[in-house]
């Protein structure tokens, strides 16, 4: 299973590839579309939907969610929940369920006992902060599930016929908006004193990446130490030559402390 996304600036763009993928064949459960939205937006969606029985928020993550006819879109259940980071966010089906549940938000009783069901097999853990922040700068985020290669192909010519920015260049185009602020902090902490940023930003990127890893970033620092070695193994197996450990290991660090302030932001902002 493998996972293919595009991202869009336009709305009725995103919306139009979600209908031309199902008129391909694609299921509904193996699709979705992502929204961003603000408060009252939300609340007037979730007017149009025909309510099911949910839970009730808890402290800061989310005020759960609705599932029903979806909205301007065929194929569909609309849920809508509040992400960590970025606020209210709609999504289409149980795929959208299952990656908002990935990205921290709690998709509410009946939303969640139908993921249990149907699992997350092929959701894109290591892809989520960058739907993420193509949402936070108010772009819309298709994803779908190819059960094989010609499925995949399919859809990667649909999303791009439609006018979809792949999810390589948003990360790019993420890591950009970031990769100044984060180079000033590398050369003037202390510990860096001497260090290359030029030499050392592929592994402190990597590091900052899998710090965002959407099973992981909500966790307290020791119970992910292992997962970060892990990381680090690889990356240190694939490199054998370069001096990555440093700037893997502060890129990690920097990746939780960035991840914190997105949260923090949005809590003083609700």
């Amino acid at each position: 299973m493998e996972a293919i996304s595009g991202v869009f600036k336009a709305r009725a763009d995103a919306e139009r590839a979600v209908n031309e993928a199902h008129s391909a064949g694609v299921p509904a459960d193996m699709i979705t579309l992502l929204i961003p939205g603000t408060a009252d937006l939300v609340n007037r969606e979730m007017q149009t939907v025909p309510t099911d029985t949910a839970e009730q928020p808890g402290m800061g993550k989310a005020f759960g969610a609705l599932l029903g006819g979806g909205v301007g879109i065929t194929g569909g259940a609309l849920l809508v929940a509040l992400v960590p980071g970025i606020g209210p966010i709609t999504a289409l089906g149980m795929l959208g369920a299952a990656i908002l549940g990935a990205a921290g938000a709690t998709v509410g009783a009946a939303a969640g006992g139908k993921l249990e069901e149907s699992g997350s097999r092929g959701l894109p853990e290591d892809e989520i902060f960058v739907y993420e922040d193509a949402l936070r700068k108010g772009n819309c985020v298709v994803v779908a599930l190819a059960e094989n290669e010609d499925s995949a192909k399919l859809l990667r010519e649909l999303l791009k016929t439609e006018g979809a920015d792949t999810v390589d260049a948003a990360r790019d185009q993420w890591w950009i908006g970031l990769r100044s602020a984060e180079e000033n902090h590398y050369t003037s902490s202390a510990s860096g004193s001497g260090r290359d940023f030029a030499a050392d930003e592929k592994f402190y990127r990597l590091g900052f990446e899998s710090a965002l890893h959407a099973r992981t970033r909500c966790m307290e620092f020791d119970q992910v130490s292992a997962e970060m070695n892990a990381a680090l193994e690889e990356a240190q197996q694939k490199y054998p030559d370069a001096d990555v450990e440093e700037p893997f290991t502060r890129g990690y660090q920097r990746g939780r402390d960035h991840y914190q302030q997105l949260c923090d932001e949005a809590s003083k902002a609700a």
